[in-house]
């Protein structure tokens, strides 16, 4: 066998695609990493504390949850903003961006205009930060409304947000939430009515990601063109079979997701017990992912 030329080798590199193919193994895995959300394990720690406490446990990023003692809010003042932003750079922590409660569901449009100025304000103010992206949500359907017509109404809300999140070089990521709204199929008819690519979901790990054979593959398949960002909760579900988050993880990967899968778990505790509790997360978290290949 006549071995290859060097430029025969790049030659046949070139029409692979590129070295990475040939060099690939199986050490190649998931590009995603591990963020926090503050809701609600940290919701009672300072910023310091919470930077503090990310870097101890390996934490890549957080999602700063309107409300919390943190106090990353758009009443920030611009000083306050700059040192904030330092803060964050001084430390190995992202901020990943803001977790709002702006929702744009409501029968009143006097309250879904103001949601929709209040959404501006948290774009501003993760323009400023240097993060990626304000989270938003539906939740759920006015009694006696008709389910497509509110999908229509969030998703044209959604557009006008979309927009100022593009002219701020950041996005709108759509919280997977609610009675109705949460189920993939309405979700995917809000995205489809909105049709801007600044805006996309966060997954959020619910139990309607379900169908009736356990598998989150339909519900998965209709939005992961659109998923921005990921809320993850109790892993032990997966070990339960109450929710398969080693499948998350393995489509995940498969669809290159490189960005973060953010806990989101209900209790609050202290920076002491947090700190454990995070570590041991990150074991299990660490532990879901071995074995998921791209």
């Amino acid at each position: 066998m006549t071995p290859l030329s060097r430029r025969s080798f790049l030659a046949a590199v070139a029409a692979s695609g590129g070295l990475r193919p040939l060099l690939a193994t199986a050490a190649d895995g998931p590009k995603f990493k591990l963020g926090l959300v503050t809701y609600n394990v940290p919701k009672d720690w300072d910023l310091p504390t919470l930077l503090k406490v990310c870097q101890e446990v390996g934490i890549a990023a957080v999602e700063c949850r309107t409300t919390h003692k943190h106090g990353v809010e758009p009443t920030l003042t611009a000083d306050e903003r700059k040192e904030v932003k330092k803060r964050f750079a001084d430390s190995s922590v992202v901020f990943w961006g803001c977790g709002s409660v702006c929702e744009f569901h409501s029968d009143d449009p006097a309250v879904v205009a103001k949601n929709v100025e209040e959404c501006k304000r948290f774009v501003g103010l993760v323009r400023d930060l240097g993060g990626k992206g304000v989270k938003v949500r539906p939740n759920g359907v006015p009694k006696g409304a008709d389910p497509k017509a509110t999908f229509e109404q969030i998703g044209r809300a959604l557009r006008v947000c979309g927009q100022a999140a593009a002219d701020a070089g950041v996005e709108i990521w759509v919280e997977v939430h609610g009675a109705v709204t949460a189920e993939p199929m309405n979700m995917r008819a809000i995205l489809d009515a909105c049709g801007h690519p600044a805006v996309g979901v966060t997954w959020n790990s619910n139990g309607s990601d379900l169908d009736e054979a356990k598998s989150i593959g339909p519900g998965f398949d209709l939005l992961k063109p659109f998923i921005k960002s990921c809320h993850i909760n109790d892993l032990e579900n997966d070990r339960k079979g109450t929710y398969p988050y080693r499948d998350l993880f393995r489509r995940l990967a498969g669809i290159g997701y490189d960005r973060y899968t953010l806990c989101e778990v209900g209790k609050s505790y202290d920076a002491a017990a947090g700190t454990e509790f995070l570590k041991g997360y990150k074991e299990l978290w660490e532990e879901l992912l071995r074995g998921v290949n791209r």
